[in-house]
């Protein structure tokens, strides 16, 4: 339900400003994700930790604060959820989708389509932007971001860090934390941090039609950018936080602090 939610508000804004234009900057679409991950988190944080993204799962995982044994069904569950979400958008908007490519001259498969293809998945760099991005860029940047996303959301959320806010307020942070990376990342890599939210949907678009324009990089860049790099961000912050960060906060840690 919750990584549901995330693309389903999330690639919903990027579908109603690529058809309708209806958001004039980055930082608009930014802010739907942010909603569409805070709203996520209160779904289901009672229900399964919200656990919204694989690269969070695996960090958790790493950092000894979950069990190996509930990877696969974490797993299945956000790339399903992102997947039906995926499909939602695309039986939204399917009319609006085929009168925008009749209106722009977009053969749906061929390269142009990549326009519409960025409903669904990522691409480096932005189509709508006007950056220059390598492989090896966009994969740091994916890394980037995502560590920066578990850091913020160990320290937001761990028991010993007096500065966090309050578990109410939590899901909150970590939603603008969110808006925070897509602003500064996006121009870049449209911010995927996220390998479920970008293979369901992407899924979807290779089913519905787009085929190669929906996987266009020839040197498998989706799967080293968009699924590896945010696992490798994830996993690294985790380690960070478990080895530099957490210890150090224990030294100081009071008597009402207890770190979990």
């Amino acid at each position: 339900m919750g990584t549901f939610i995330l693309v389903l508000f999330g690639c919903g804004s990027v579908a109603v400003a690529v058809l309708f234009g209806e958001y004039n900057s980055i930082f608009q679409i930014a802010l739907a994700w942010g909603f569409g991950v805070m709203l996520a988190i209160y779904l289901t944080r009672h229900l399964s930790c919200a656990h919204l993204n694989p690269a969070v799962t695996i960090a958790m995982a790493v950092s000894k604060r979950m069990t190996v044994r509930k990877l696969p069904s974490y797993l299945g569950a956000q790339f399903l959820g992102a997947f039906i979400g995926g499909l939602s958008i695309f039986l939204l908007f399917s009319p609006s989708i085929e009168a925008y490519e009749s209106v722009n001259g977009i053969v749906r498969g061929a390269a142009s389509s990549v326009d519409t293809a960025r409903m669904f998945g990522e691409f480096y760099p932005n189509p709508g932007a006007s950056a220059v991005v390598s492989m090896p860029l966009a994969i740091a940047a994916e890394i980037f971001g995502t560590f920066l996303l578990l850091l913020f959301i160990f320290a937001l959320t761990e028991g010993c860090n007096v500065g966090r806010p309050s578990d109410k307020m939590a899901p909150v942070f970590i939603g603008l934390t969110v808006t925070s990376i897509i602003c500064l990342l996006a121009p870049l890599t449209q911010a995927g941090l996220n390998p479920a939210r970008d293979f369901g949907p992407r899924l979807v678009a290779w089913m519905a039609g787009w085929g190669k324009a929906a996987f266009p990089d020839s040197y498998g860049g989706f799967f080293w950018v968009y699924m590896l790099a945010p696992v490798i961000g994830g996993s690294l912050a985790a380690m960070f936080w478990l080895h530099i960060v957490e210890p150090n906060m224990k030294k100081n840690e009071s008597d009402e602090c207890e770190c979990n």
